[in-house]
């Protein structure tokens, strides 16, 4: 009769004990996060300030729409580093304040639209021929260095969290990914070939991606990252990022 009282007494101590450690291990997981925002506005503010200097000093519209790119990152972040901190603070967010911020980044997305889409038409029309830049060559090499490792990173993250914000996070950084690419083809091209049309159909290239995501932003569904569909994948991803937060 006396070993039933003992069982339940065992039970009640072991919930709030598991209770525990998953409060410990959600809450280093979210200062992972924030690392990973902060990060984020450090490497992207160089990148953006370097960007648009060599692209203005050899005329490349490209190069400079990827550091105005490079900004809109380093917002991005930012909301992310906010809503991280607050929830560690306070254990919650301000939704309202979210939604306004991620209007104000929509509308940066349609400025970056519209920048690279004018000055990329003047340049054809007038027929501009830009100069190779080995420090634009370099940085987006690097981008392609850094960026994909720091995207899977905040994926993980984000996925051991189900945090929405975050994955939204790491999808922005994958499009920094991909407008690399296209900067980076562009600027190769034009140094083996002279075709200045190149660059400035790069820049048409990002522009597409930013009225994209600035739709989405501005819809209310930046949060949703397409990649996470595969259960299986997801589930087995989470579980290892939490088991290393748990480590």
């Amino acid at each position: 009769m006396s070993a039933q009282p003992d069982a339940n007494a065992e039970a009640e101590v072991a919930v709030p004990g598991d209770a525990k450690a998953m409060t410990r291990t959600t809450e280093q997981l979210t200062r992972r996060g924030l690392r990973l925002a902060q990060f984020t506005v450090a490497y992207n503010v160089v990148e953006g300030v370097v960007a648009i200097t060599a692209g203005i000093l050899a005329g490349l519209v490209s190069v400079i729409g990827f550091g105005i790119d490079s900004g809109i990152e380093s917002i991005a972040a930012v909301l992310v580093g906010l809503r991280l901190a607050a929830r560690l603070r306070h254990g919650e967010a301000d939704e309202r304040k979210e939604r306004i911020t991620l209007r104000l980044v929509a509308i940066t997305f349609f400025l970056l639209a519209g920048y690279v889409t004018v000055e990329g038409i003047r340049s054809l029309v007038v027929g501009e021929t830009p100069e190779n830049s080995p420090v634009a060559v370099g940085l987006l090499l690097a981008s392609l260095v850094v960026m994909p490792l720091l995207a899977a990173a905040k994926r993980r993250v984000g996925l051991a969290l189900a945090d929405p914000l975050i994955l939204a996070d790491a999808a922005e950084t994958r499009i920094c990914v991909l407008l690399s690419v296209s900067t980076l083809l562009g600027l190769v091209v034009f140094a083996l070939t002279g075709a200045g049309w190149v660059d400035p159909v790069a820049g048409f290239v990002i522009a597409a991606f930013a009225i994209h995501e600035g739709r989405e932003a501005w819809e209310g569904e930046l949060e949703h990252d397409h990649g996470h569909d595969h259960d299986a994948e997801c589930d087995q991803e989470a579980d290892h990022e939490r088991a290393g937060a748990d480590g």
